[in-house]
């Protein structure tokens, strides 16, 4: 199965993202980690997207890129994926699917993790609180939820016009929330 989790910061990607990958045997690909570990290992690419993490921008598409399709590809070469937080604009998206078309890695299906804004703004306060990450800071999950409205959030009409996207209710349980998504496919 190759499957994209899109949501807004704090929908539950991570989450559910993993709980799926295990029990699909796929590996839960999670463009963030990939980004924030090569931020922590000081890589050159780590240096170059570090700012943008920080300030809850997001990262180019070209540097994006450069990591994170090479990890979908080969997942889906072995059997599949679930990918979070990637992709995060339209434009990526189509450049994706360019790719995707030439080795069959395309997503099968899109899950869109539905959450009301106060529910996103509370359970990312409460993520800073424990995470020491550095893009949970009050001014930074303000500016990530207004970068996903503008940039992220009309992937939901692109996904929905190929047939892709299912839609699922995202500020319930964890658990409840697993079902539903079990159910979605």
């Amino acid at each position: 199965m190759r499957l994209i989790l899109l949501g807004a910061p704090g929908s539950g990607k991570g989450t559910q993202g993993q709980r799926l990958a295990a029990r699909l045997g796929v590996p839960h690909i999670a463009s963030g980690d990939l980004l924030r570990a090569e931020v922590r290992d000081r890589t050159e690419l780590g240096r170059l997207v570090a700012g943008y993490l920080d300030s809850g921008q997001l990262v180019p598409d070209e540097l994006t890129f450069k990591l994170v399709v090479p990890v979908v590809l080969a997942a889906a070469r072995a059997g599949g994926y679930v990918l979070d937080g990637f992709p995060r604009s339209v434009a990526q998206a189509v450049q994706a699917e360019e790719v995707a078309a030439e080795s069959g890695a395309g997503p099968e299906r899109v899950i869109f993790l539905a959450v009301p804004e106060a529910v996103l703004v509370k359970r990312l306060s409460e993520r800073a609180a424990t995470s020491g990450r550095s893009d949970d800071t009050p001014k930074v999950i303000t500016d990530r939820l207004r970068v996903f409205e503008a940039e992220t959030r009309p992937l939901v009409e692109h996904y929905r016009t190929r047939g892709l996207l299912r839609e699922v209710a995202a500020d319930r349980s964890t658990d409840e929330v697993a079902e539903a998504i079990s159910a979605v496919l």
